[in-house]
């Protein structure tokens, strides 16, 4: 089995590389290739992986290379990390909307805005020369914006999944709250990538006990701080929303922190600078702690699984992945990307019945729905009016005198990535 990684060269790979290592006999990978831009980065981050792999014992072979079309070449399933215009766009994606009293963020908002309509592009690119390669080949992505960059492979007919690490994190978080496995917990997620609500935890499976009203009564303060939300909001909500929903419940308090705080940007940025070198460490041959910090916790289980599961191995047969709706959230179009446990095999992921959803998220679910139609249409076709019509669109926005600063904002910061500017 040939897995490719495109944007081979992030900090976080070895997050990947760790979980491929222990996860063999799941997702047994023959050869692995990174690929990325980035020589001085690949070379650190592949010594490592090579590393990482003997230390485990496992016998597969770690290859490093620039050339995408060598890297997606007969590879059975491309996972796609990559970040169009690194740290330096996260910073300015996550400052500029700022001064416009807005969330600056680089997944949701204007922000994220900014990211997919640098992102949707060069992904398209890279999945038809992974079609040319492989037909058969599934894409796995990881990148964000995840729900828009999903919708925008499966509407170009691209075999291809999204992935979000929220899912997994709150399982297993649950699971040592509550003194069991992992395995043990399945969580009744509904919503769309970056917006979602646990609304049942079960025990045993899907028909299984929901605790979830345990869950809040008895450890509603530790949930609560994690998600930096009043402990009083879970009570009344009673279901629990997943940290980027901090961002809608509480944005002008988010708003006045980002203005007097480093950028997230920033601080991953000396992170990455940390762990680069260090990758360069011969003696290094796992993981290092500092890690954790980085993001993408439990990726790497998440994207064994995922891939396990499509390319016909041992992977769990239920998970919580990025795929068209399909009828399954009836307030939504069938060709909108949720976010939702799925029965996944080789022929893809579809979507399981959920239960009817409380206005209070639905209508959440469908405004933001309708602002990711309008950012793909902006993200594919380019304009000035395309991108303040997503702008206008978003509840994080939705003024039109921030969305028409933040526009003129937008495009003066990625002019060189996009085309048509």
């Amino acid at each position: 089995m040939k897995l490719t990684v495109v944007g081979g060269g992030s900090t976080y790979t070895p997050e990947l590389i760790d979980g491929f290592a222990r996860l063999r006999d799941t997702l047994p990978v023959e050869e692995l290739v990174l690929v990325d831009p980035a020589a001085d980065r690949l070379e650190l981050v592949g010594g490592l992986a090579r590393r990482i792999f003997a230390k485990q014992g496992h016998d597969g072979r770690v290859v490093t290379t620039s050339d995408l079309d060598a890297a997606v070449d007969g590879a059975d399933a491309v996972l796609l990390q990559l970040r169009v215009g690194g740290q330096a766009a996260r910073q300015q994606d996550e400052t500029w909307p700022l001064e416009c009293g807005c969330v600056g963020q680089e997944t949701t908002g204007a922000g994220g805005l900014a990211k997919a309509l640098r992102t949707v592009p060069v992904v398209l690119d890279i999945a038809e020369r992974v079609r040319r390669a492989n037909p058969d080949a599934w894409i796995i992505d990881f990148t964000n914006p995840v729900g828009i960059v999903t919708r925008a492979l499966l509407q170009a007919g691209h075999r291809a999944v999204g992935l979000c690490n929220v899912a997994i994190g709150l399982q297993r978080k649950f699971a040592g709250l509550l003194g069991v496995t992992p395995a043990d917990v399945h969580l009744d997620h509904v919503g769309l990538n970056h917006l979602t609500w646990e609304t049942g935890v079960r025990l045993g499976g899907q028909e299984g006990e929901d605790v979830l009203p345990r869950l809040l009564a008895e450890h509603g303060e530790a949930v609560a701080a994690d998600l930096r939300l009043p402990r009083p909001l879970l009570d009344r909500l009673g279901v629990v929303p997943s940290y980027y929903l901090r961002y809608y419940y509480a944005h002008d308090e988010v708003v006045d922190e980002l203005r007097t705080k480093p950028s997230r940007a920033a601080e991953v940025a000396e992170m990455e600078r940390q762990l680069l070198e260090m990758y360069g460490d011969p003696a290094l041959d796992e993981k290092p702690e500092l890690l954790a910090k980085r993001g993408g916790a439990y990726y790497s289980e998440a994207a064994v699984d995922l891939a396990a599961a499509l390319l016909g191995g041992t992977g769990s047969p239920y998970q919580v992945v990025n795929t068209y709706n399909r009828g399954t959230l009836p307030f939504l179009p069938d060709d909108a990307v949720i976010e939702v446990p799925a029965a996944v095999g080789g022929k893809g992921a579809a979507p399981l019945p959920v239960a009817d959803v409380d206005p209070l998220y639905a209508g959440l679910m469908a405004n933001v729905t309708a602002y990711e139609d309008l950012a793909l249409d902006a993200a594919l076709r380019g304009g000035r009016d395309r991108v303040f019509r997503a702008l206008l669109a978003h509840p994080l926005v939705g003024q039109y005198a921030y969305a028409e600063r933040l526009t003129d904002r937008l495009i003066a910061h990625n002019r060189e990535h996009l085309a048509w500017a």
